[in-house]
């Protein structure tokens, strides 16, 4: 059995819009249109892809996997589009970024929005392996992450170098430095990301590699979140120095001691390296990096 291609195009849309109203209004058509689609997509092969709540719909497992596939499909359709209808002259667009930090994409953003104003812009924010999971998926055009990465389905060039630092309490028995050797971090309570983030690994690595324990290890799941623990007592924070705000409440501190230099990278998937936003993206990036 052949799998209905506007069902297939009903279900995508209502799944992206989170209900019938949104993606019928997004795709001008009428909504009794898609829900005929959509059912006789279900009916065909005796499933259910949406659970009904209201005006509101929530995909199922099966549905779930499936968007996973027409995502795919039709990121591949617009691509085509893309390239074929001429959006190479960039008078409109939208480029999708995943970024592990908004400091290290925004140079690029600004420079892309200056050369070329129809365009339109979504960033969102997560840990540097989350990052590079978005553009696998088809979540994100572009990604920005210091997670360097040797898959050969990833096409990446370096943006930058960036330095870890350290910063404590203003109040904290370490504020009377300016810097600290990695070893102070023994018997001292700490306060990182998340797994996932390359700071955590970066300066997890670095104290294994010399042998110091600190005392206790406080998680939590943003940058904010630990500089307001570290503000209040909690222990000691790392960040990229890039990222640190000056904060009478905070104390920053150079480490010294191990190689706390992290690079940052632009990536996408290999096969998209040539789309038109994707490619003037990159460029934007190389003439930052060549300071042109």
């Amino acid at each position: 059995m052949a799998v209905s291609y506007s069902g297939l195009a009903a279900f995508h849309a209502v799944a992206e819009a989170g209900s019938f109203t949104s993606a019928a209004k997004a795709k001008n058509l009428s909504q009794p249109t898609l829900s005929t689609q959509v059912k006789a997509l279900e009916d065909a092969y005796g499933v259910r892809l949406f659970d009904r709540m209201g005006r509101q719909v929530r995909l199922t497992p099966l549905g779930q996997s499936l968007f996973v596939i027409t995502a795919r499909l039709f990121t591949a359709q617009d691509e085509a589009q893309a390239l074929l209808a001429g959006t190479r002259t960039l008078q409109r667009g939208h480029l999708r970024i995943a970024a592990d930090s908004a400091t290290h994409v925004m140079a690029a953003l600004a420079k892309m929005r200056a050369n070329y104003p129809g365009l339109t812009f979504s960033l969102t924010i997560g840990n540097s392996s989350e990052v590079v999971d978005q553009i696998m998926d088809f979540v994100a055009d572009v990604a920005i992450t210091a997670r360097p990465n040797s898959d050969p389905r990833i096409h990446s060039i370096k943006l930058r170098s960036d330095n870890l630092i350290a910063f404590i309490a203003a109040d904290h028995e370490l504020a009377r430095h300016d810097s600290i050797p990695i070893e102070a971090f023994a018997g001292q309570d700490i306060v990182l990301r998340e797994r996932g983030s390359i700071t955590r690994e970066v300066i997890e690595n670095r104290l294994s590699m010399a042998a110091v324990k600190p005392m206790n290890l406080l998680e939590v799941q943003s940058r904010e979140a630990v500089r307001e623990a570290v503000a209040a007592g909690f222990g000691i924070g790392v960040v990229f120095e890039a990222e640190f705000r000056p904060d009478s409440n905070l104390k920053r501190l150079t480490l010294t001691g191990a190689d706390f230099s992290v690079g940052e990278y632009v990536a996408c998937r290999a096969e998209r390296r040539r789309l038109p936003l994707v490619r003037s993206f990159f460029e934007m990036v190389q003439q930052i990096v060549e300071g042109t």
